[in-house]
């Protein structure tokens, strides 16, 4: 049986969620009221993200001693599909979004652990290591920052502000290592 690759996917897919979310809150900053025509694109990333996630979770075939990327990134998809999921409902329905920032605060916990985990662990090094953390610290950093929005007052900006930003800067590193991961795959295809 031939391993396939599709983490290169699953990071373009990791961009398009982070991309939608920053998307969302600019929005919200914007002050326009109607959002729901990002709930099925929300609902159809979260699906991808979840299935994606929890296949990289509990059956990703990396052995030991790579086996802890399985729960690297493969965890944290997980989540963020659950979030999405969530998230496209709930704009469906128009109910306030705000509360998965509580959800969003949780996977900060988990992504700064990670994030200390990449490097104090030796988990990537080189320009590896510079984009993964990239990734992991700007993903971590939105995440924990995420109940801004809601205890943020209806007319203050600046915490939707921040976390788009954080959350493009994060989406920039995943295409760029999926970017990246990809022509490499393409170069040498298993």
């Amino acid at each position: 049986m031939v391993f396939v690759d599709p983490l290169t996917i699953m990071l373009v897919a990791v961009a398009a969620s982070l991309s939608l979310i920053a998307w969302y809150l600019l929005g919200t900053a914007k002050g326009k009221r109607n959002l729901s025509n990002l709930a099925v694109p929300m609902f159809v990333l979260g699906l991808f993200d979840f299935i994606s996630g929890f296949y990289m979770s509990f059956a990703w075939p990396f052995p030991a001693p790579l086996a802890s990327y399985n729960m690297l990134f493969g965890d944290p998809m997980l989540f963020l599909g659950i979030i999405l999921l969530s998230g496209g409902y709930m704009l469906y329905e128009t109910l306030d979004v705000r509360v998965l920032s509580w959800l969003g605060f949780l996977i900060g916990i988990y992504l700064a652990v990670e994030t200390i985990a990449i490097i104090t662990l030796q988990l990537e090094k080189g320009i590896d290591l510079y984009t993964a953390l990239g990734l992991y610290g700007f993903s971590a950093l939105s995440a924990l920052l995420s109940p801004l929005v809601y205890f943020s007052p209806k007319n203050h900006k600046s915490a939707y502000y921040l976390l788009a930003g954080l959350l493009i800067l994060a989406a920039f590193f995943a295409i760029l290592i999926g970017s990246t991961g990809i022509y490499m795959h393409l170069a040498s295809p298993p």
